[in-house]
């Protein structure tokens, strides 16, 4: 009999594998729903769009039969159901159980533990100090400027390495007395997140330098004056990167003799599809209200750090052309990316979004909801650009990010 095939869930990450003895198609869970990374060969990659919950293992035999020229057994296509549906890829019963065991284990600890440890940086204490050592060495520069605060990327370190050693090296002299025990609000992108919400947690972050204790007094400001606005200890902070990047390298300047204000903000799709400005929607309006009176009533006590990156362009993020960095296409792309920045060292947030929206972004920024929020609760501060770059994520990728400082 005939069997209708489940749909395969949306958000995955996808991407050619890059083991040449393993061809395929590489697929894995970036909410960590499943731990399983799966490489699934050629041929049936082929036939992973017919997991539509319409579709059947008929259709799918039908159209890899007449890929290969030769029969495709239906126990092959079945055996490639079963290996995505225990490992929590396909949409049924497996993977809700998984998204309820993880969303119940996050909100049962009683820390936010490194996620990324391990992978985007060193898990133990005395070598990822060497390393941002190397990373910080010779870019520590001494302001007497009143910074209160800075932009630095969030894509993975050995990438953005320059970047986040031209932000991160202003933490020094006057700046880092000036920023030294006081409460660090931390905007990060929310990249799996929810649209028009931002993501608090009342959990301390750990890191393998130690630590941060977050400000609970703000913590429960925000949630008493944003109601609507807010997803409580959203699961999102369990495996996002944008805020805990930024832990470490604050770590790295400033100790842990700071507290910190971790907040996740999701992508204003509604602004971006109706070409609206973000404020418009109801929720994001009401936590900008809470934000700026927090700002305003703190202010003596309060850094700012943003984790973000910019455009995203190339075959990984859905574009044609294949991506160089500071060439050709990526030329274009620099001068876009810096009249925005213009727009954001300006603190004008509307124009940002007038050069914003048009096609729905299509340099995908994916710092632009964390970039207009702080514009919005801090709309005094004006920026600086401390370094611009764009580099090869892969072959045919290209992401660029910047790192900024805010007086």
């Amino acid at each position: 009999m005939d069997k209708q095939l489940p749909s395969l869930r949306r958000g995955l990450d996808m991407f050619p594998s890059p083991v040449p003895e393993r061809p395929g198609l590489v697929m894995r869970d970036p909410f960590r729903y499943s731990q399983e990374v799966l490489i699934i060969p050629p041929i049936l990659a082929a036939g992973l769009s017919f997991f539509d919950g319409e579709s059947t293992v008929l259709d799918c035999q039908a159209h890899l039969t007449r890929l290969v020229g030769q029969l495709v057994p239906s126990d092959v296509i079945e055996a490639l159901g079963e290996v995505l549906q225990q490992n929590g890829y396909l949409e049924t019963e497996e993977f809700e159980r998984m998204k309820r065991q993880r969303h119940a284990e996050f909100a049962a600890a009683t820390h936010r533990q490194p996620a990324h440890a391990g992978s985007g940086y060193p898990d133990q204490m005395a070598e990822l100090r060497v390393q941002l050592d190397d990373y910080l060495a010779g870019s520590l520069s001494p302001t007497a400027k009143p910074i209160i605060g800075l932009a630095a990327p969030h894509v993975s370190p050995f990438g953005g390495w320059q970047s986040y050693a031209a932000a991160y090296g202003r933490l020094a002299g006057a700046a880092k007395q000036h920023a030294a025990g006081k409460t660090v609000v931390v905007l990060g992108t929310s990249h799996y997140g929810q649209p028009e919400q931002f993501g608090l947690t009342r959990k301390p972050f750990v890191t393998p330098l130690g630590t941060l204790q977050p400000d609970l007094e703000l913590v429960n400001f925000l949630a008493e004056n944003a109601d609507g606005s807010i997803v409580h200890e959203d699961y999102c902070h369990s495996i996002e990167h944008s805020i805990e990047f930024q832990c470490v390298f604050l770590q790295q300047m400033l100790g842990t003799d700071f507290k910190i204000l971790p907040i996740l903000c999701g992508p204003f799709a509604r602004a971006l599809y109706y070409g609206e400005a973000p404020e418009s929607d109801d929720k994001v309006m009401r936590f900008f209200d809470a934000l700026g009176e927090m700002a305003d009533l703190h202010r003596s006590k309060l850094f700012w750090v943003l984790g973000i990156d910019l455009a995203h362009v190339g075959r990984r993020y859905g574009d044609e052309l294949t991506a160089r960095a500071d060439e050709d296409e990526m030329l274009e792309v620099k001068e876009e990316d810096m009249q925005r920045l213009n727009q954001v060292c300006s603190g004008n947030s509307e124009e940002f979004f007038e050069l914003v929206k048009p096609e729905e972004d299509r340099l995908k920024w994916c710092g632009f909801s964390p970039l207009y929020t702080f514009l919005n609760a801090v709309p005094e501060a004006r920026g600086e650009l401390l370094r611009y770059e764009q580099w090869n994520i892969d072959e045919e990728s290209v992401v660029s990010f910047a790192a900024m400082e805010f007086v």
